[in-house]
C-alpha cells in the first residue's frame, strides 16, 4: 500500500503513517526496508497489518511540504495542456494531508462497524471519546437484540415451559460476548492513549470495586489535544 509520512523520531525510532486507505498505521525503525530519511511528507509502499506498517520503503527522495498541495495561481492543478503522463507524474498524498482523497467516517455507527472489522485486533493509535461512546452504545443496542432473539427462540422450543433453562438465549449472549472482547478492548486500550496514557493502565480494571470506575472516568477525559507517542490527534477532533 502506498502512504505518507506523519511523523518520525529517528532517536526513538518511532512513527506514523498515513495509508491511502485513510488509515493510521504505526511504526518502528525495524520496519524499515532500509535505513533512510523519514521525514513528514515523503512517500513510502508498505505492507499494513493490524493497524502496524511494515516492510516500510521509501519511494519519494524529496518529501513536499504541505503547502505545495494546495492548488496556487501559476502551478499545481493540471491544465489542459497536459498530458495524461505529466498529470500521473505529480506527486500524490494521502490522509490528512491530502486536497482530496478518502477520509475516515466519524459517525457512531462507523466507529463501531469500524471496530469489528478493520480494527477487531487493532491496539495501536488513539480512539476519541465520540468513537469510545459510540462504539458502546451500538455494543450495548447489539447485546440486546441477541438477548432478545435468544429469548424469542427459547419461548418458540418450550424451553420455558418445564425446568429448562434458558439455554439458547444464554448461548448466544456468551458468544456475542467472545466475539467482542478483543474489539472493545483494543477500543480502550487506544482511549487510554489518547489521554496520554500506556494502555498497561487497563490492569486498573481489575481492582476490585473501584477498578472500573477509573476506566470510566479515563473514558470521559477528553482528547489529548496534541499528537502524542501513540499518534496523532484522531480525526474529527477540533483543537
Amino acid at each position: 500500500m502506498r502512504g505518507e509520512v506523519l511523523h518520525y523520531d529517528e532517536d526513538q525510532g518511532f512513527g506514523f503513517i498515513t495509508g491511502a486507505d485513510g488509515n493510521r498505521y504505526t511504526f518502528t525503525r525495524e520496519d524499515l526496508r532500509r535505513e533512510a530519511s523519514m521525514a513528514r511528507g515523503t512517500t513510502v509502499e508498505f505492507q499494513p497489518g493490524g493497524g502496524k506498517a511494515r516492510d516500510i520503503f521509501s519511494i519519494s527522495a524529496h518529501p513536499v511540504s504541505p503547502t505545495a498541495i494546495a492548488p496556487t495561481a501559476t502551478t499545481a492543478m493540471p491544465q489542459a495542456s497536459d498530458t495524461p503522463a505529466t498529470v500521473a507524474a505529480q506527486p500524490q498524498h494521502f490522509g490528512r494531508f491530502a486536497g482530496s482523497g478518502p477520509t475516515e467516517a466519524t459517525g457512531l455507527w462507523s466507529y463501531f462497524w469500524r471496530a469489528l472489522t478493520q480494527n477487531y485486533v487493532n491496539f495501536a493509535g488513539r480512539a476519541r471519546r465520540k468513537e469510545y461512546w459510540g462504539y458502546f452504545l451500538f455494543w450495548v443496542i447489539s447485546s440486546i437484540v441477541v438477548a432478545g432473539v435468544g429469548l424469542f427462540i427459547d419461548e418458540a422450543i418450550g424451553n420455558f415451559d418445564g425446568n429448562e433453562s434458558a439455554v439458547v438465549t444464554v448461548g448466544l449472549c456468551g458468544l456475542f460476548l467472545l466475539a467482542t472482547f478483543l474489539p472493545s478492548l483494543g477500543l480502550t486500550v487506544r482511549r487510554i492513549h489518547d489521554i496520554g496514557l500506556s494502555g498497561w493502565f487497563y490492569l486498573l480494571v481489575f481492582i476490585p470495586t473501584i477498578g472500573s470506575l477509573i476506566i470510566l472516568v479515563f473514558a470521559l477525559i477528553p482528547t489529548q489535544g496534541r499528537e502524542n507517542q501513540w499518534g496523532p490527534v484522531p480525526a474529527g477532533v477540533r483543537i
